[in-house]
């Protein structure tokens, strides 16, 4: 990019033109009194769309599920005050799912700051430990500074967060413009390159193996590597697991994927880490949800441990082999090394490993039973529009039994399609995160699945699809209650049912149907399994307005299979009790 003259300009006339040379091409956003100055020449730019949502926490989550499905770095605005302190919760969602994006914020004038003035919050302190970086601007002439710091922070490295505060009177003062500006980040240099001496051990380590595990992170989808990543797997024919936040990296058809760990994940991939010699962790951080009880977690494997940050290496399970590095580079490197292994004929061989993988997968498969009582099942719900929707289609999902029951029973054949809050777990993503991700990619089909308690969290933004021309599809989980802690509830506090129901089913308060007409959208309800597939294919054939389906299931439905909190991994139990049987000797 060449250097351009100055110009003179206001600061917020600044912020939008440094917007458009970072390549921003929509902002989710509401404008408020001290971020108002910026919303004037946002209103002449015809490269930058804004999305007038209708919270700020709507626009946090659109600007998430944008980033998650495009690639691109997401961008929300708010006003000071209360509209910055919507923004905390998808920030905090970003920050523990590796998300980048960029909140902007508007501030009271400079000197307003510390006197608790009208709409005042130190937005920059409150977010401090979920953002990899905030900026309190102080003049107008560090405007394109902080804006071309703030994306460049947000998508390297590890991705993540940053937040740019804007005081009202610095937004307002005449400055100049001037493009490219210099970027100033001393100590941020992200290690990319992993050390050739740990590629080499790690090499050696998995040439030994005779019952290795890849274990799969979302780190791959950041780090763009799932072609890296299926060469690695198909060279070495070690089986593989995928994390709640890495589904879709790679084929769940594959016969080398296990399908999901942790604490829904399925008996197979569960047990082979548990008796796994070998787990070779990439762009993944050993959360509590696939440990389980972290001292039983993998008794018996030595850890080869790969991801960007450092922080990360050691920081929950000790590593024998730390690599630090982008997890492209790591496999690039790592194909290399096993090649070379395997030319010295240095091969363990796996066929024992596999034979006893093959007898779980086929004893203890991913199921459900059909509920007693006749109702509709919900697994049954998101197993067909899985099947009916195909696997080019963008699910996100809300937080709770539909959001495992979308992880378990719909078949990810792609990066990039399932979206969902794993870190964090944040009731309401599903709809304003679908919003985002159908604006960043409008030619794909884009389905939320959320529960009816999430749903009620968000669903305010279908005003925002209708009027905006975004035609995402909603199908509601509808059981009544917020099921999964009802589950809890079930399991371990003797089915006393304290303030789970929600009065979806008994006084249908509200009616999903009306709610959904009432916002602009199309809804339908489906009550019987008879009606799925048409339902499903009746909101398909629905492109030019979004659509809400109340999918009616039952209350009782439960995800299989579980470890309990606390519980270590050895004790996974699946509907009917059922644990694998393995001798430890192969």
């Amino acid at each position: 990019m060449t250097d351009r003259a100055p110009q003179s300009v206001t600061g917020a006339k600044s912020l939008v033109r440094s917007l458009e040379e970072v390549g921003a091409d929509v902002v989710f956003g509401i404008p408020g009194g001290a971020i108002l100055p910026a919303y004037d020449p946002l209103y002449d730019s015809t490269r930058v769309r804004h999305v007038l949502v209708r919270h700020e926490q709507g626009a946090g989550h659109a600007a998430e599920g944008y980033a998650q499905a495009s690639g691109k770095v997401g961008v929300c605005m708010a006003t000071s005050g209360p509209g910055a302190t919507n923004l905390v919760t998808p920030i905090a969602d970003a920050y523990m799912d590796s998300v980048p994006i960029v909140a902007i914020t508007g501030q009271v004038g400079r000197p307003f700051i510390g006197t608790d003035a009208f709409q005042e919050a130190d937005i920059s302190g409150i977010t401090l430990p979920i953002t990899k970086h905030n900026f309190l601007v102080q003049t107008a002439a560090d405007i394109p500074q902080a804006i071309a710091e703030a994306f460049h922070l947000a998508a390297t490295g590890r991705p993540g967060p940053v937040l740019v505060d804007l005081p009202k009177d610095v937004l307002q003062e005449q400055t100049t413009f001037s493009w490219p500006p210099r970027l100033d980040l001393p100590g941020y240099r992200p290690v990319t390159r992993p050390h050739g001496k740990q590629i080499r051990e790690a090499a050696r380590l998995i040439a030994e193996a005779r019952r290795p595990v890849l274990y799969i992170g979302g780190g791959v989808l950041k780090a763009r590597a799932t072609a890296e990543l299926r060469q690695l797997a198909e060279l070495t024919g070690i089986p593989l697991v995928t994390t709640l936040m890495a589904r879709g990296a790679f084929p769940d058809s594959h016969r080398q994927n296990l399908g999901m760990p942790g604490m829904h994940g399925g008996v197979t991939p569960v047990t082979a880490l548990q008796k796994a010699d070998l787990l070779i962790a990439i762009g993944t951080r050993f959360d509590d949800r696939v440990t389980g009880r972290l001292s039983t977690f993998a008794p018996h494997a030595a850890i080869i441990h790969a991801d960007i940050d450092p922080a990360e290496i050691g920081k929950n399970r000790l590593a024998d082999v730390p690599i630090v590095g982008d997890a492209r580079e790591v496999m690039v490197d790592l194909i290399a090394a096993m090649k070379a292994e395997y030319a010295a004929d240095r091969r363990a061989d796996l066929t024992a490993w596999w034979r006893q993988l093959d007898q779980w997968r086929t004893t203890y498969p991913l199921g459900y039973e059909e509920p007693a009582d006749g109702t509709l099942a919900p697994q049954y719900v998101i197993e067909r529009l899985g099947q009916i929707a195909g696997p080019q289609t963008i699910f996100a999902a809300g937080v709770g039994q539909h959001q495992m029951w979308a992880s378990q029973f719909i078949s990810y054949e792609n990066p990039y399609t399932w979206l969902n809050s794993g870190g964090a777990g944040t009731m309401g993503y599903a709809v304003p995160a679908a919003m985002g991700a159908k604006v960043g990619c409008p030619d794909k089909l884009v389905w939320a699945i959320d529960g009816d308690g999430c749903f009620q969290m968000t669903n305010q933004e279908l005003a925002t699809c209708a009027i905006e021309g975004i035609p995402i599809k909603v199908a509601v989980i509808n059981n009544g209650n917020l099921g999964m802690v009802r589950q809890w509830q079930t399991l371990f506090y003797e089915e006393r049912y304290s303030q789970t129901e929600l009065g979806t089913h008994k006084h249908r308060i509200p009616d999903f149907v009306k709610l959904a007409d009432a916002l602009g959208c199309v809804g339908l309800r489906c009550e019987s399994k008879d009606d799925v597939d048409s339902t499903i294919e009746k909101a398909m054939a629905i492109d030019d307005q979004p659509v809400v389906v109340d999918f009616t299931v039952g209350k009782d439905a439960m995800v299989w299979p579980m470890v309990a909190a606390g519980a270590s991994n050895d004790e996974i139990q699946a509907a009917r009790d059922l644990r694998p049987d393995f001798d430890g000797e192969l």
